[in-house]
């Protein structure tokens, strides 16, 4: 799944994946990676421009306009028992966040920390471009904060997010949340829980060898390891 911690959608979709796993008969033969994707490379680590004045610069509409957009966000955030706080969100860059996705994911807590980062960012009102609130937040969901703080300064997982986001272009996406199931399909935005069943299940019946509708008999004819008897006169 492409995402930005940034990006509403990407946790409403999240929620709707989770809802539709929940259904899926073969929950434990799904991996689901997470990879980075920015909506905005160039935005600032800080700003005193609030999420409902940046909305309005971005869509070049007025700040009324713009609270109309974030209340109907709310109303289909709470659908899905998420409480999203624009009136408290921190526009932020969300490159290093994404870097300590990447090192979750070699401790084997990529999804918990993608969770968190999600929360802190839409609910919480959590400086997300601040190192020492990253750290803080990785330490909340297992990860070592030493480690963290070292691989923030010395940029070690930068060429990952970059990977992910040059892997992004290659498959033609520009929005978020974007999901791409068996390396063959895509499924674009924050689908319902039922479309993503309906696609789990296509790709898993896909991908399963042949199932055999009746056992041949002892003597029935065929050739088999390279030999081909001829049945006896």
């Amino acid at each position: 799944m492409w995402s930005d911690i940034a990006c509403p959608w990407c946790y409403i979709g999240k929620r709707r994946l989770e809802a539709a796993l929940a259904q899926f008969a073969h929950r434990d033969r799904v991996e689901v990676v997470w990879h980075s994707f920015e909506l905005d490379t160039s935005a600032p680590v800080s700003t005193p421009q609030s999420a409902r004045e940046h909305l309005a610069v971005k869509y070049g509409t007025t700040s009324e306009k713009a609270q109309e957009m974030q209340e109907r966000m709310t109303g289909v955030a709470a659908e899905e028992g998420l409480d999203f706080r624009f009136d408290n969100l921190k526009i932020t860059n969300t490159f290093q966040a994404h870097q300590v996705v990447h090192l979750a994911a070699q401790r084997g807590l990529q999804g918990a920390m993608k969770e968190r980062f999600f929360r802190a960012y839409l609910t919480e009102g959590e400086q997300l471009g601040d190192t020492a609130t990253l750290v803080r937040l990785a330490g909340e969901v297992g990860l070592e904060e030493d480690e963290v703080r070292t691989a923030l300064e010395q940029q070690t997982h930068a060429d990952a997010v970059r990977a992910d986001e040059a892997k992004a272009y290659a498959y033609g996406i520009s929005g978020v949340p974007f999901f791409v199931l068996g390396e063959k399909y895509g499924v674009s935005g924050a689908q319902s829980a039922d479309v993503l069943l309906g696609a789990l299940q296509q790709v898993w019946q896909e991908q399963q060898p042949l199932q055999l509708l009746a056992t041949p008999a002892e003597d029935a004819d065929g050739c088999e390891d390279g030999s081909c008897a001829l049945p006896p006169r």
